[in-house]
């Protein structure tokens, strides 16, 4: 079984990484033509008005390889399904916010209401897939020898939380070139691994986003010539979450997933503080020099390059650390 289910991976990762090396060029100038240009403020790093008019939605791209290469591995295979299945319906709304944003010009994409209503529901479909599987309420406590705790009627809503919260960490680390895919791509092969390990069915799965996103990054990493967009980063969101919690490994998003966690408790800190002082000051005051914390980074003087580097070596460490919390579960 562990060893099928590798082979299978390493067949999905060269099949999906083929499909994106021939998919990217031929949206990259789809884009270009369609005028899907990347909006850039005028209030980030100066630096980044270069990148003004830069192809977006590149996220279809790896989305349609990913999905390509997985449907080789998805005959009875209903934990892969169910994965794909999420990845697919959030990429669907990031695709809805960016066509909003990019193709009817209106900057906010979906309003804050219809973006968490079909994130809920989308969840709540996942969630109900967990609860009548099997998987149960059951998850891994790392580094305890493989002991589950089991959330009972806590489990729904720390689902919800830790979804909705991946999935919108995921989305705010998507701000420099090759940042939120490549780090994606190491929390991928983490994933891949432990589910290998478990002799898990979505060892294939985990196979192809890693192919796609390898496709992918060749386009995307500095200086990039498309943006994933909302498309791409809800939808590693997505993946991310369904991963962790078919393997019942969502605490471990904590540790090997850490970088969406800090960037979104940099802009919590940031919105936060800022209206506490103009309470107490009178004028709102900030924590950071820019949030999400990568800008804060650029704003010290950092290199995008040199942000992003950082950001690959702190997750490749925490998932070897992830690796040790989970050597006993399997």
């Amino acid at each position: 079984m562990k060893v099928g289910s590798l082979e299978q991976a390493i067949y999905a990762i060269m099949i999906s990484f083929v499909l994106g090396v021939i998919l990217c060029p031929i949206f990259i100038p789809l884009l270009h033509k369609l005028k899907f240009g990347q909006n850039v403020r005028d209030d980030g790093p100066q630096t980044h008005l270069q990148k003004q008019g830069t192809p977006t939605m590149g996220g279809i791209a790896f989305l349609i390889a990913f999905v390509a290469a997985a449907l080789f591995f998805l005959k009875g295979n209903t934990d892969g399904i169910a994965v794909v299945l999420m990845t697919l319906c959030y990429g669907i709304i990031g695709f809805l916010d960016d066509y909003i944003k990019v193709v009817k010009k209106r900057s906010l994409g979906l309003r804050a209401w219809q973006k968490l209503a079909l994130q809920l529901v989308v969840t709540a479909l996942f969630c109900s897939y967990l609860m009548h599987s099997g998987i149960g309420t059951e998850v891994y406590i790392p580094f305890t020898q493989g002991k589950m705790l089991n959330l009972g009627f806590l489990f729904i809503p720390f689902l919800f939380c830790a979804v909705l919260g991946t999935v919108n960490g995921v989305n705010l680390t998507d701000g420099l070139d090759g940042l939120a895919g490549g780090v994606t791509l190491i929390v991928a092969a983490f994933f891949l691994v432990a589910s290998w390990a478990a002799g898990s069915t979505i060892a294939p799965v985990c196979g192809a986003i890693a192919g796609s996103l390898l496709a992918f990054l060749i386009f995307n990493s500095y200086p990039a010539k498309v943006f994933m967009g909302d498309t791409g980063s809800l939808a590693l969101g997505g993946f991310v979450a369904a991963s962790a919690f078919v393997l019942k490994m969502p605490i471990f998003i904590v540790i090997v997933g850490f970088i969406y966690l800090w960037e979104s408790i940099t802009v919590m800190l940031q919105v936060g503080w800022f209206k506490l002082s103009r309470r107490i000051y009178g004028e709102g005051r900030r924590l950071f020099k820019m949030a999400p914390f990568h800008h804060h980074l650029e704003q010290c003087g950092w290199r995008e390059t040199k942000v992003v580097t950082l950001f690959y070596a702190i997750t490749a460490m925490l998932c070897l650390v992830g690796l040790l919390g989970c050597k006993y579960m399997f």
